[in-house]
Order: structure tokens, then sequence, then C-alpha cells
């Protein structure tokens, strides 16, 4: 187990902002940052990063927490993984206590399967750079690669020797169990048979965003026929190809700074064009693209430009991915490598200069290469010609964006020297699923449309007074302000008026009177433990912070106090004040916010306590029983009185 005193060290070390923008694009907004969410399929920022209060608040899912609950959420951590992962982020050494052999048996079957991923990468890279099969087969092909020592390290590039089991054994030997070794694809069990899955291969491991041993890519290097050029790792709990980028661990932060994801078709390439300068770049594995892979770098940046092979084959190939990207909302640029010429072998005989230059030169939207791409092959063939452009139009519909679609529209009009009108008929034909248009073909005209009246939510008032208590306590607890009671007391001449008093006293002790006075409890569960412990940690630590409170709540309490911390940054992603609606700070006027938050919840109580006496009082039959009931609500409708005008003249 890890010590205490590591945990603190990474608490205390650890920025919240510097590890999320690791994966997801960060923008400032105010005192915050702000970005896509990477846990839903959102087009507009709905998560917000405190630096402030080192939290964070994805408000389209309802997730929040600290850093590490970033984490497990996003990377599926368990706490220690996190904990780990932060250490070697910020270089902090992890001191453990010794684990029990129970303890051990308890560790979870992803852990264990990451864990034999991560002995085969060292193991791999070990025998490559140890032994002399090694170094004269796999080391010598990075090489002749033209990689460079420090890039083949930097990949964790390797070599599986050519041997039935020879790792297999060595990991057997090492303590690790066969049923993982098979669960990662790692070695093939077959009957009382067991065999490496990538003998006599080198080894590409596949990186998680945070870094993890996913699985592998083996290049066979033998003129085996019978056998695949390239083999992946089969499909596991931790590696799932349609949802793994390669090289996306190591090409995220470029991407991010960038604002741009050069997407090739394999490990070379993606290699190669790091070793160049080049690090925003990532393969889909020589897989089919899949959305969720788009929707990863979706999270990093909008902008990807595709990179095709200088062939027929692969253009037509790459062309086809366009289509899903389009559907993401994402801008798409293609860049095709001259004939012969693929991403590796053009960065291998070109300098970082010119690389760029090309790259920047040969980048055209998809509409205008796709367009005159077939254009040249439809050449004079009005049947083909026809196909095509409704090929073109079946693209331009996947763009979710109604001003993008019509520019794009005009432009495919210019390039193929077609009718606006024949275009915007095939569209909306598309959009119909193939239905025949029998009016004639013209314009869509743009129409307003009326939205549904949304149903209103009723809400909760002692749930939300209950939790803006809490918001107060945790906020500006320490704070010190002065309070102007307003107090019912009898002048000198014998009638009964309101007087201001001014009282001196640090919030959280303001809001405990006051709510012990009236023997108020709080009724939702969360909130009450929630209240008790800020209470007492407020009354006891001279360094109160947020962050520590979240650290030592249980996951559900955390979540819902990251929650509460994080709503007014959530008035941030409006931008409601460059529409003209302020929206008013707590900061503006503590000492009214703290009383008038107060007195809200004693009259909605005093309120709720007048109509449950009022529908007790239809049972009562002793005419005693309901004098002493009507005198009660006539004493708490007074006191209602009361309430309602000091909050009148509070507000």
């Amino acid at each position: 187990m890890i010590s205490k005193a590591t945990i603190d060290n990474v608490f205390e070390t650890a920025r919240v902002e510097e590890v999320i923008g690791d994966f997801v694009q960060l923008k400032r907004s105010g005192s915050n940052l702000k970005g896509l969410s990477p846990f839903t399929d959102e087009r507009s920022p709905s998560f917000m990063v405190s630096p402030v209060k080192q939290i964070w608040k994805d408000f389209s899912s309802g997730k929040g927490g600290n850093v590490v609950a970033f984490l497990m959420e996003h990377e599926h951590f368990t706490y220690p993984e996190a904990i780990k992962y932060l250490a070697k982020k910020y270089g902090i050494e992890v001191e453990e206590t010794q684990q029990s052999e129970e303890q051990k048996e308890q560790a979870n079957e992803r852990e264990s399967m990451f864990l034999v991923s991560e002995f085969a990468n060292e193991f791999f890279q070990k025998r490559m750079h140890t032994t002399d099969e090694g170094q004269a087969i796999g080391l010598s092909y990075f090489k002749e690669r033209g990689f460079t020592p420090e890039t083949i390290k930097k990949f964790d590039l390797g070599y599986s020797p050519d041997d039935w089991e020879v790792f297999t054994k060595a990991a057997l030997e090492a303590g690790y169990k066969l049923e993982f070794l098979e669960k990662t694809g790692l070695t093939i069990v077959k009957e009382n048979k067991r065999f490496d899955r990538f003998k006599g291969r080198v080894m590409f491991p596949i990186h998680s965003m945070s870094g993890r041993v996913l699985g592998f890519g083996g290049r066979i290097l033998s003129n085996n026929k019978k056998a695949a050029k390239y083999l992946n790792s089969p499909e596991s709990d931790i590696y799932h190809k349609s949802k793994v980028l390669y090289g996306i661990y190591y090409a995220k932060q470029a991407i991010a700074k960038e604002d741009n994801c050069y997407l090739v078709e394999g490990y070379t390439d993606v290699i190669q064009f790091h070793q160049s300068g080049i690090e925003n770049t990532v393969s889909s594995s020589g897989t089919a693209l899949t959305p969720e892979q788009i929707r990863l770098i979706n999270r990093l940046t909008k902008n990807i430009t595709v990179l095709f092979d200088g062939d027929a084959a692969g253009t037509r190939a790459s062309l086809r991915g366009i289509d899903l990207i389009l559907e993401q909302g994402m801008n798409v640029k293609v860049c095709p490598f001259p004939e012969g010429e693929d991403p590796d072998s053009f960065a291998r005989s070109n300098s970082e200069e010119e690389l760029r230059e090309f790259l920047q030169e040969n980048s055209y939207d998809f509409i205008t290469y796709k367009a005159s791409l077939l254009m040249d092959e439809a050449k004079n063939d009005p049947v083909k010609k026809a196909g095509l452009i409704r090929d073109m139009v079946q693209s331009i519909s996947k763009i979710p964006d109604n001003i993008q679609r019509e520019v794009y529209l005009q432009e495919c009009s210019r390039i193929m020297d077609i009718n606006e009108d024949v275009l915007y008929a095939t569209l909306a034909q598309i959009e119909n699923k193939g239905a025949k248009s029998t009016a004639a073909p013209k314009k869509r005209n743009m129409e307003v449309v009326k939205e549904a009246e949304a149903p209103r939510t009723k809400v909760d008032q002692l749930y939300e007074l209950e939790r803006k208590i809490i918001s107060l306590l945790v906020l500006y607890g320490k704070e010190v302000g002065e309070f102007h009671d307003i107090l019912l007391k009898q002048n000198e001449h014998g009638e009964m008026v309101y007087e201001s008093e001014v009282q001196e006293a640090r919030v959280f002790e303001k809001i405990f009177l006051d709510l012990q006075e009236d023997e108020i409890e709080f009724t939702n569960k969360d909130f009450r433990e929630l209240f008790l412990l800020l209470v007492e940690k407020l009354n006891s630590e001279d360094d109160f912070g947020v962050e520590t409170i979240i650290n030592d709540l249980e996951k559900s309490q955390a979540v819902k106090l990251t929650d509460i911390l994080m709503e007014e940054e959530q008035y941030e992603l409006h931008d409601w004040e460059r529409h003209d609606i302020p929206v008013k700070k707590k900061e503006q006027g503590i000492s009214q916010y703290v009383t008038q938050t107060i007195l809200s919840l004693r009259r909605y109580l005093v309120g709720r306590k007048i109509n449950e006496l009022v529908e007790e009082i239809k049972n009562v039959d002793s005419d005693e029983n309901r004098t002493e009931m009507i005198q009660e609500i006539m004493s708490y409708t007074n006191l209602n009185t009361i309430l309602s005008d000091r909050l009148g003249r509070v507000m």
C-alpha cells in the first residue's frame, strides 16, 4: 500500500489544471479554465476547471472532484494507480508499505493485465538491446528505418525473440499468471500447449492517453508468406483497438498546442513524423477510422489533417474516413503525398522545414480536394459524373452545422460547374433517405421554427437552501463579516418596533449559531454530514482548505461538494454578462448573502410547519386540541410574517 506521506505529497504538489490539460484542451475563462467534456459527445464546452479551488466539474455528465477523481473517471484508474501516475508525473518517490499475500491476491484483474503488459514491454526492449539476436534483427531494422536511439527509446520499441515460448517462460518465472498472459493475448494457449503470439517480430507498444501499455503491434521480418505482416494484440479488458490511437500519448500536448492533428496510417509514419519534429501526429494503427478514435482527437482539437499515401488505393481508403470526421462536427483538411511516397518515406528524405512547408502548401480543404479528385476520375462520362456529384453531396450531408453545409454546397457547385438548385434538391433527397422530391428543385428557404416549450422542472427549495449553506461554509466559512440583525423590540412607549443590531462574527459561527437557535437540522443526509464535518474543521483547523476537505470525503460526498463549489462557474459557461445579464457574485455582499440564506431557510421551514398543522387540524375532533392548534398556527403565521419582513429588509 502507498504510504500516507506519499499521498499527502502528491496532493500538495499536483495541479489539477496541469494534469487535466494533458487530456483536454482548456481555455481561460475568467479565473477558471473551460473545455469540451471528455465524458460526453458535446460541441459546446461544459467542462470547468478551477485552479484556485483545485477541483473540476463536468456539467454535461455531472461528474466532478479533485485531480485523483479525474484520473479515476477518465483513465479508469484505481485510487493507487492515480496516485502513482501523479507521483511519476511530478517526480515524487512512492513509498509503499508491505503488502500481505491476501492484499496481492485482491489486486483487480485489469491491474494484473496492465502489469503483464508493462513486463512484456520491458522484456521486448531488453531483448532487443542486450541480445545478439535482438541487435542483429530488431535493432538493425529500426536503424534501417532511420530511427535514432532517442526515438527508439521514446517509443519503447522492442523485439520478440524467434522462439515459441521464451517470453511466456520468462513471464511465468517472474511470477505472472498464465491466465493474464492469455487474456492480454501475449500468450496463445491451445489445450496443453502454449506459445508466444509475437514470435520473431519487432514490437510497437500501444499506449493509452495516460501512457499505460494497452497492447502491442508486431511486424514480422521474415519472408513467411503464411504469416501476417502486422499482428496486433486481440481485444481485451484493457485494449479496444477502435478506441485507441497509436501515438496519442506522445502527441496530445502538441495537438492541443498546434490546434491541429495529423492523422496517418501506420506506426512508422507516426514515429518518423515525431522524429522530424511534427509531434502532433497519430495513427489509427492500420484499422478503419472509428467515431471513438475521432472523439479522442476532438478532446484536444477541432482540426484534423488526413495525410494520404501517394497511391490511388490509399487515397480512396482515407477518403472513406472523412465522412465520419465530418459527422463529429470537426474541420477536415487532406494532404496527399507525391506518387510512390508515404509519410514515413517523405519525412525521412526531407528536413523538418521542408516537411512543414510541404504540409502547409499541400493541405487542402476536403471539399476542394475531393471534388477535384472525383471530377478527374469522371472526366467526360456524364453517368459517372452524376454518381460522383451524389457522392460529394452525401459527404456534405454529414456536416451538422447548417451554415458550413451551405458554404460547401456553393463551393461544390462552383468546382463541378453544376446548378446549386440541383445540389440542394439532392441534399434534400439524401436527408429524406432517398425519397423523391415532387416539387421543382429550388433552394431551401430558411425557416424560423418555434422551439417547443421545455417542461418546467419543480425546484426543491429546501434542497437548494441547504446546498447554499454548505457552499457558504466552504467558500467563506473563515471570513469575518458584520451582520445586521433586525430584531423586534419594545420601545420606550411600549410599542413593538424593529431595531437593527450589528454583530461581528465569522461566517461559519453565524450560520451555526443561527441554525442551533432555531433547532434546524438538515433534511438531506449528505448535507447534514457535510455540515457537521465542515463546522468541525472550520472550528479546529487554521489552514482550512477546499482541496483537503474533498480528499477526506467519500466519492458521493466529494462529487456533491464539487457540484456545489462549481455552481458559479456554470454561469461562466453561458457567458451571461456578455449578453447584459448580470449575475451577482456572493463576494459582493457576503454578510448580506449569509443572512438572506438563513432567513430564507427559516421562513421556508416555518411555512412548511404551518401547512403540516393545517392538514393535521382537519382530523382533530377535540375542540380543545383544535383551539391549541389554531393558536399554534397563528404563532407560526406571525413568525412567518416577521421573517418575511426581515428578509425584505435584507434584500
